[in-house]
């Protein structure tokens, strides 16, 4: 059981809209999921409906939840405009609705007499935030509630700039009691997760819009992450890159983990340096990872073993940790590629042009050419486009030579046009004189690129297909079991589809 002692472990739901009809619909969606749950009064947009909401809640509020208020001054972060006998007041209305907890920022409690909120009539018990949106400052090596001011739990919320940051916070969450550990932005999003496990109180998941940055959904943290059943059994895996929220491996690989019944979590990691997160690996006690961009072929030097093949290509998006603690590289990008393309061509005989001379490019050209096509390389960095065609044993074409030369398939391996910059296309319609394009890039499904090569009458192959297959092929290796080939495939094209809507209007 968590601090607040009721309902799923240690979730607790933020609900927060600009109405009081909004939030109270929050709030019932947030008790289907968990019984502890912050009502973020200061998102309210007036004095007005703060007393609807809280009128309503003191009439249709559940006695078997744990209800904890948020009044957050623009002071310490949030959007109440009132100072801080309003912020008192609101919380003592909230305390009349039934909330048995608040959270009082320490700028309000440096502003009391005494430092101490004992003498206002707000929830009975307080816990105590510190926020840093900037950084993660300098942390002592534990933390205790003070023993004056009325305060029950301590809560430090800080931006992680790096992996590093947001192990600082963890480490404080092991060594603390009645402390809420709150690692913000995208770089902490892992530690966010695995809070619970380190000994925090408490993990917060907003119902809908977020309000802090790095959040997850209440669902996603709960059935996709199952924040609250992570042990320090439950093995963990991630996709490391940068960018990376558009990743959809850990949807994919959480799937196959709740359908196997696999005691696992996968996590997306936002790696700047790659050292920043090679060094976290035996703490955050990850047992593998997938490689995407820009790391691919940097994650070489760092590996103690690696299969022929990958050392052939020259890149790797999949790594092993081993017992020794070991990095064993191994390349699944090169089977995504073939299992694609071999459906819609015949890749012996055929000429195609690679796009990009990057990771995915490399194992894109070994692939092809071992299937017996003839590659060409096209890539901006002609260094690089040079020493990708003669390892795999073809040719460069300059850009300029793509509006007269004709190819089998064209396959674009680079990230432009990916999410969120959907509407680009790494290459004109006048370039592409080819029988069938194939974009390496999976989110959108339908890139500008792919459009492109449709309105041209060009058949085309989605990068989602490849993505799916050397994502499966990764997790049957980590895991050593047959994927639920099946039910994965659906999650990340259900995922895509609710995406693509708006598009086909």
């Amino acid at each position: 059981m968590g601090l607040f002692g009721t309902g799923v472990r240690g979730i607790c739901a933020v609900v927060a809209a600009s109405t009081a009809d909004e939030m109270s619909r929050q709030f019932r969606s947030a008790l289907k999921e968990t019984k502890t749950v912050e009502l973020r009064l200061d998102w309210l947009r007036s004095d007005s409906e703060r007393v609807r909401f809280l009128r309503w809640l003191r009439k249709h509020g559940p006695k078997s939840a744990t209800l904890l208020a948020t009044c957050r001054r623009r002071e310490g972060g949030g959007k109440f405009t009132g100072d801080v006998d309003r912020e008192l007041y609101w919380l003592m209305q909230a305390r009349e609705a039934g909330c048995q907890w608040c959270d009082l920022e320490v700028e309000t409690l440096r502003k009391l007499p005494d430092q101490s909120v004992r003498e206002y009539a707000v929830p009975p018990r307080v816990l105590l935030s510190m926020h840093d949106f900037e950084r993660t400052p300098a942390l002592p090596r534990s933390v205790s509630v003070p023993t004056r001011g009325g305060v029950d739990a301590v809560k430090i919320a800080a931006k992680a700039r790096t992996i590093s940051d947001s192990l600082r916070l963890l480490r404080l969450a092991r060594r603390s009691k009645n402390f809420v550990a709150v690692p913000m932005g995208d770089v902490g999003l892992p530690a966010r997760i695995l809070a619970l496990r380190e000994g925090s109180a408490l993990a917060y998941a907003p119902v809908a819009e977020a309000t802090a940055p790095g959040q997850v959904s209440l669902d996603e943290l709960k059935h996709l992450y199952r924040a609250h059943q992570i042990t320090r059994k439950t093995r963990v895996y991630g996709v490391i890159g940068d960018p990376i929220g558009h990743s959809l491996s850990p949807l994919l690989h959480n799937t196959g983990f709740v359908a196997r019944r696999v005691d696992a979590v996968h996590l997306s990691f936002l790696v700047h340096r790659l050292g920043d997160f090679l060094a976290a690996v035996p703490e955050f006690g990850v047992r593998g990872f997938s490689v995407t961009l820009p790391h691919k072929q940097t994650i070489l030097r760092h590996l103690k073993d690696c299969e022929p093949l990958a050392a052939d290509i020259g890149a790797v998006n999949t790594v092993v940790v081993r017992r020794d603690g070991g990095l064993y590289g191994c390349n699944t990008d090169y089977v995504g590629v073939l299992r694609a393309l071999e459906k819609k061509l015949r890749i012996r005989g055929s000429r195609v042009l690679i796009f990009g001379a990057g990771g995915s490019a490399r194992a894109a050209a070994f692939s092809l050419a071992r299937g017996g096509a003839m590659v060409s390389i096209c890539a901006r960095r002609s260094k690089a486009a040079k020493e990708l065609a003669r390892a795999a044993g073809g040719e460069v074409v300059p850009r300029r030579a793509l509006r007269t030369e004709f190819f089998d398939a064209i396959l674009n391996s680079t990230p432009v046009g990916m999410h969120p910059q959907e509407g680009i296309s790494p290459l004109a319609t006048g370039e592409l004189n080819c029988r069938l394009v194939m974009d390496l890039i999976y989110r959108p499904e339908r890139t500008q690129l792919l459009k492109l090569a449709a309105r041209k009458g060009i058949a085309t192959v989605s990068g989602v297909d490849m993505f799916l297959a050397q994502g499966i092929a990764q997790w049957e290796i980590w895991t050593e079991k047959r994927a639920p080939e099946a039910l994965m495939r659906r999650a990340v094209r259900n995922a895509l589809q609710v995406e693509d809507k708006p598009d086909r209007r």
